[in-house]
C-alpha cells in the first residue's frame, strides 16, 4: 500500500529520534545565536543612523534599538566579526540540513493543528524553517556575489534575520525541557523513551549507520566547508584553501598593489581621462567654504602612514597594508574644523553602486589613522585600488573605505 508523507510509516530511517534531533539542536542553538549577534554587529558597523546614504533599511523602526556609534579600535574589529559571521554560517550548513532532515516527518504531520498550543508551535516551526532557509540561501548567494534575489541584500537579510531569530527563540523555549530530557538519555534507544516521539518510525528500516556515525558525517561536512572557506580571511597560502570563496586562490597580481579587491575601476565605470593629474581635483567643503586640491597639492600636505586591513561583508579580508596619505582630520581643518572634526560625506567618481556615497562619523574622522590614502605599500594606488585617492578607516567595512574619491563634505549629517 502506498503511504503518503503524512503517514508515520512513510519515514523509516532508524536514525530519526529525539536524541539526534536534540544534539543537532544544541549545536544550532549556540551557532545561530553567534550568527545573529555578529550579523547585528555587522549592520551597526555601517552606521545606518548617521545618514540616509548609509541606511539600507530606513523602515527598521524599533529593530534598530541597539545601534551604536561604530568604534575605530581595535582596527581589526570588523575583520574579525565578519570573518566569524560568514565562516560560521557556511560551517553550519550541514548541521542545519541534518536538523531539517531529522524533523521532516513533523512538517507533513496531519492534522495541521490539534490544539491552540499545537497550532502556535506549527506556526513557529514554519517561520523557523522558512527563515532558516531564506537566511542561509541569501547569505551564501551574497558570499558568492550572486545577487539573483529581488531587492537589496541588506534589507532582505536584516528583516529576515529578525523574523527567523524570533521564531528560533520561541522554538528553543518550547523545546528546551524536551531537549534536556533527551540529552540525559545518551546511549539509550529512542523507542524506550517514556514520552513517545512522533520522530521515531513505527516500522524502521534496517540501519546502515549508527547515530554517532551520522554525527561524524555531519561534522565532517562542516569541517570540510570550514577548511574551504576560512582562508578568505587571511593572506598567503591559507587564502588558496578558500576554494568555495570568490576571493580565495591567488592574489590578483603581484607587487605593492597585489592584494584583493571587490570592484575594479572598469566595473565601477572609472575613466582614466578623469583621474589623470590634469583632470582630477578633490573638492572639500565645510564651514569656511570649499577648497579644490589636485593630487600634487595633496601630496605636499603633511602625509601620515597607517597599517590597516580591508574587510568586506562577504567575509573576505586582507592583512594590514601600509597606507600613506592625508589625515581626514587635517582635511577637515582646511575648511574650518580645527579642533573638533565633524562627520563627513564622501562621494566617489563611481558611476553605480549602493555605496558610491558614504558617510563617516566624527570619531572616525578624528582618528589619526583615518586617511585619504594616495599610496599603498610604498607606491601609488593602482586604478583598481582607488587611484587617485581613497578613504581608509580603521575597523570600517570595506564599502565605507570609498575609492576614487571626488568630493568630501564636512559637517553635521
Amino acid at each position: 500500500m502506498t503511504r503518503s508523507p503524512s503517514s508515520p510509516g512513510f519515514w523509516r530511517s532508524p536514525l530519526r529520534g529525539p536524541w539526534l534531533t536534540s544534539v543537532l539542536g544544541v549545536v544550532l542553538l549556540g551557532g545561530i545565536t553567534v550568527l545573529f549577534v555578529t550579523g547585528l554587529v555587522s549592520y551597526a558597523a555601517y552606521n545606518p543612523n548617521l545618514a540616509p546614504v548609509n541606511d539600507k533599511t530606513p523602515d527598521k523602526g524599533i529593530l534598530g534599538f541597539y545601534l551604536f556609534s561604530w568604534p575605530t579600535d581595535p582596527h581589526w574589529l570588523y575583520r574579525l566579526n565578519q570573518g566569524v559571521h560568514v565562516t560560521l554560517g557556511v560551517t553550519l550548513i550541514p548541521v542545519l540540513l541534518a536538523k531539517l532532515w531529522s524533523v521532516i516527518p513533523r512538517l507533513f504531520a496531519l492534522p495541521p493543528a490539534r490544539s491552540l498550543a499545537h497550532a502556535l508551535e506549527r506556526i513557529s516551526l514554519l517561520l523557523l524553517v522558512g527563515g532558516a532557509l531564506f537566511e542561509f540561501v541569501t547569505g551564501v548567494l551574497n558570499i558568492q556575489l550572486d545577487y539573483i534575489f529581488p531587492g537589496s541584500f541588506y534589507t532582505l537579510h536584516f528583516y529576515g534575520a529578525w523574523v527567523f531569530f524570533a521564531a528560533f527563540v520561541a522554538h528553543a523555549v518550547l523545546k528546551t525541557p524536551a531537549v534536556l530530557r533527551n540529552l540525559r538519555r545518551l546511549g539509550e534507544d529512542d523507542s524506550s523513551d517514556p514520552v513517545p516521539s512522533d520522530l521515531v518510525s513505527p516500522r524502521p528500516g534496517p540501519p546502515t549507520v549508527s547515530r554517532r556515525g551520522a554525527l561524524w558525517f555531519v561534522g565532517g561536512g562542516s569541517l570540510l566547508l570550514f577548511a574551504t572557506t576560512v582562508g578568505q580571511s587571511f593572506d598567503g597560502l591559507l587564502r588558496r584553501t578558500a576554494l568555495l570563496a570568490p576571493h580565495g586562490g591567488a592574489e590578483p597580481g603581484s607587487g605593492p598593489n597585489g592584494f584583493q579587491i571587490n570592484k575594479t575601476a572598469r566595473y565601477a565605470g572609472i575613466d582614466a581621462a578623469e583621474t589623470n593629474e590634469d583632470a582630477w581635483h578633490l573638492v572639500v567643503t565645510g564651514r569656511t567654504g570649499t577648497v579644490r586640491l589636485s593630487r600634487a597639492e595633496l601630496a605636499r600636505l603633511p602625509l601620515h602612514s597607517a597599517a590597516l586591513p580591508i574587510a568586506c561583508v562577504e567575509g573576505w579580508s586582507t592583512s594590514d597594508q601600509w597606507w600613506r596619505g592625508v589625515r581626514l582630520r587635517d582635511l577637515a581643518a582646511l575648511v574650518g574644523y580645527d579642533d573638533d572634526p565633524p562627520d563627513v560625506l564622501v562621494e566617489s567618481l563611481q558611476r553605480r553602486g549602493a555605496f558610491r556615497r558614504a558617510a563617516l562619523r566624527a570619531n572616525q574622522v578624528a582618528d589619526p589613522r583615518s586617511l585619504l590614502a594616495l599610496y599603498v605599500n610604498g607606491e601609488d594606488l593602482s586604478p583598481d585600488h582607488g587611484f587617485p585617492a581613497r578613504i581608509i578607516v580603521p575597523a570600517a567595512p570595506g564599502v565605507l573605505n570609498t575609492k576614487w574619491v571626488a568630493r568630501m563634505t564636512f559637517g553635521d549629517l
